[in-house]
């Protein structure tokens, strides 16, 4: 007697099907033709954000931006001008400037930066114009325009405005020896700034101790030092208090080391750690709590002539400087 086939039995199973299907027909489209189409779920279009690194920065980006703008840092009861100095190059001190105040004014505070520096750095940072016959900090300081015609807001923010340099500084070292009051040619030529509504005012200064560094410390009474994460960068900071004392002692008694930042900070090493040691046992208070730490997208943001919170928002670096400048401000 012919067995018959156990029709609930599968391919998996051993046992071929009497009747296969045709060779040309794939197993999706039997699939399809079997199976009725599903239902649609209520989630369907919903957007899934996929948790990648990109996708985490972004989202960090647009958190950060967000409460930034949404906070709103109270405006300090008076006009605060900071010198921005620190006679060895490199150690972050316009890098400190530019984001700073694009961080102060990103919270709703109007602040102007005086690009001191031949270099222009800070200028190329803010997204101003900086060519050669610009009207810039040169004419400011040897007293052919007043403070308010060298001015220029950044196209990044509406708060946030810069007297650019020119190349032409870099001979004013020399024609201000002749001049009159020499070292209190910006600190004069600030004085306007009195009336406006600006909440920060910050000079960016020169890696020298030459005059226009010391017009910069005649002219404010706080001084901000950056000082890098390294061993070379402590040996010329004896120099610059030195040079604060004796600016204090004869030119501007009411001038104070009010704050410190350490930057290019690299938490994978003992000595950036032995340095910021250092230099809150130097410093006590005065020291920020806030470190800046080494990041190549802070390095990268002046050349597309941006400061690091608008180049990357969701980076360490802007979130650092943010920080910083929140606790800059706390301190009145």
């Amino acid at each position: 007697m012919k067995p018959v086939r156990d029709s609930s039995r599968s391919e998996t199973a051993g046992v071929p099907f009497d009747n296969p299907p045709p060779a040309d027909v794939s197993r999706e489209t039997l699939t399809e033709a079997a199976a009725p189409a599903p239902a649609e779920e209520p989630w369907a279009h919903e957007v899934v954000t996929v948790d990648t690194p990109i996708g985490a920065e972004a989202e960090r980006a647009v958190r950060l931006l967000h409460q930034a703008k949404g906070s709103g840092l109270p405006r300090p009861p008076h006009q605060r001008v900071f010198t921005i100095a620190n006679q060895k190059g490199g150690v972050g001190k316009t890098t400190t400037a530019v984001n700073v105040a694009a961080a102060l004014a990103l919270q709703g505070l109007r602040v102007l930066v005086i690009d001191l520096d031949p270099q222009g750095n800070a200028s190329t940072a803010l997204g101003v114009e900086h060519r050669e016959g610009t009207p810039s900090s040169y004419e400011v300081l040897i007293g052919e325009i007043p403070v308010e015609e060298a001015m220029q807001k950044s196209p990044h923010s509406d708060r946030l405005f810069c007297v650019p340099a020119t190349i032409d500084l870099a001979g004013a070292e020399i024609e201000l020896v002749s001049m009159v009051a020499r070292e209190g040619r910006l600190r004069n030529a600030l004085a306007e700034l009195k009336n406006t509504d600006f909440d920060y005012v910050f000079i960016d200064c020169p890696p020298s101790l030459g005059l226009l560094t010391i017009n910069a410390l005649v002219a404010a009474p706080e001084v901000l030092i950056p000082i890098q994460c390294e061993y070379y960068a402590l040996e010329g900071v004896g120099q610059l208090l030195r040079n604060i004392e004796m600016v204090k002692a004869h030119l501007n008694p009411a001038l104070n080391v009010s704050t410190v930042i350490l930057t290019m900070y690299d938490g994978r090493t003992k000595l950036a750690d032995q340095v910021a040691e250092d230099v809150r046992a130097h410093f006590g208070d005065r020291v920020l709590r806030t470190v800046i730490p080494r990041s190549v997208k802070v390095s990268e943001a002046p050349g597309y002539g941006m400061t690091i919170l608008d180049y990357d928002p969701g980076s360490r670096g802007a979130m650092s400087y943010l920080d910083a400048s929140r606790e800059l401000a706390e301190r009145r």
